[in-house]
């Protein structure tokens, strides 16, 4: 999720860098102006008790703001990031937008602030005035709206400057060369931010050969909750033994033994590109628990992959491995494979169903060959290594 604030005072060129910033990088456009001008449209009302304070350029209440951010956020549970235009306003707006973020288990990642002197703000927006029909582009509102701006929200600035993530731009070049600049920290901003990938699929569906070479790939680090509790049976471990007798009789492990190896192996790589997880979550109360531990270590889910094989194939799959030395201890009878499979089904699923309504989930026909699964699954990683491609 890449979330971007773009700030600067009335008639710098919020709107127009906003569109290119949105197809770009697949945002989710937010600007309170237009959000209020619709309120007012429908007659709302929201719209009517925002009427009189716009007409006379003065700043909507924080209430009437909340409520239609918020509106507008419920509406887009799928989007890739958010691009905020014009908003926050005031230093008490931008906690505010500290807690909406939070709430997506985000932040926002960068705020461009687009520098325009006054006398050319006023300009631009008595030129506006005369072909958009707005009735609040008159100079007696414009110099209002300016210095509302000047006086309450240039503090903002000094907010995101101390977080550490506000970038000033130079808004008088022409639009091409502002673009660039803007889509440059924009891209900046998107490269450093660690990817989180997390790989379903049913028992058999091989999702665990799959995620560990992707991690290769793609230079990740592959999480896989088999993987670590193998190495704590190999080692002989009072973790290991409880683990080894779980499996024996086809349990899941429980989460304490579970969540301490993962936030482990998330602390100890903070330097990584990001990280593929393969076999967590695997319950609804675990992919709460992984939003809350990626969330603590800067980072948030990327993509979400599900591997697809019909059944009986997968049967197949699990029967044949059950002869192999690849075999799992819960491979070993057909009781135990039904026992994992209805797991998933009844478990797992629903986290499957949860992550689809927040973030989207891309299925992938598992039904191929190795290799043919592998390009389909890696076709959708490598988008996110794309500048201007979150999907």
């Amino acid at each position: 999720m890449l979330n971007i604030a773009l700030f600067g005072p009335p008639g710098a060129g919020k709107g127009t860098q906003s569109r290119q910033l949105v197809d770009r990088f697949n945002l989710c456009y937010i600007s309170t102006g237009d959000l209020l001008r619709k309120e007012l449209k429908a007659e709302s009302e929201l719209g009517k008790k925002a009427k009189d304070i716009i007409a006379s350029g003065n700043l909507v209440s924080d209430e009437i703001i909340v409520q239609i951010l918020e509106k507008t956020i419920a509406e887009n549970p799928n989007a890739n990031g958010f691009l905020f235009d014009g908003f926050p306003r005031t230093t008490i707006q931008a906690y505010i937008l500290e807690g909406l973020m939070n709430k997506l288990n985000s932040e926002l990642d960068c705020l461009i602030n687009l520098e325009v002197p006054e006398e050319e703000s006023v300009k631009r927006l008595l030129h506006r005035g005369k072909t958009s029909g707005r009735s609040d582009d008159n100079e007696a509102v414009i110099r209002n709206r300016l210095k509302e701006y000047h006086d309450k929200t240039l503090p903002v600035l000094d907010f995101y400057a101390q977080k550490g993530v506000r970038f000033d731009v130079k808004g008088t070049g022409s639009i091409e060369e502002v673009q660039a600049e803007v889509a440059r920290i924009a891209a900046s901003q998107y490269t450093k931010k660690p990817v989180s990938i997390v790989v379903f699929g049913y028992p058999g569906s091989g999702r665990g050969s799959q995620a560990h070479a992707l991690a290769e790939k793609f230079g990740l680090e592959f999480v896989a909750t088999g993987k670590m509790l193998q190495e704590e049976m190999d080692a002989g471990t009072e973790i290991g033994k409880q683990v080894a007798e779980l499996y024996e009789s086809g349990e899941l492990v429980p989460d304490e033994i579970v969540i301490p190896l993962i936030e482990q192996k998330i602390a100890s790589s903070q330097q990584a590109r990001g990280f593929i997880f393969k076999g967590f979550p695997r319950t609804l109360v675990q992919s709460y628990i992984l939003d809350g531990l990626l969330m603590k270590h800067g980072c948030s889910i990327s993509k979400i992959l599900e591997i697809e094989v019909p059944m009986l194939q997968l049967m197949e799959r699990l029967a044949k491995r059950s002869r192999t030395d690849s075999c799992m201890p819960y491979d070993t009878s057909t009781e135990k494979i039904v026992r994992r499979l209805r797991d998933h089904e009844e478990k797992t699923m629903p986290v499957i169903k949860k992550y689809e309504q927040q973030h989207g989930v891309k299925t992938i026909d598992g039904t191929g060959n190795f290799d043919q699964v592998f390009e389909a699954c890696a076709t959708e990683i490598q988008s996110l290594f794309q500048v201007g491609s979150l999907k």
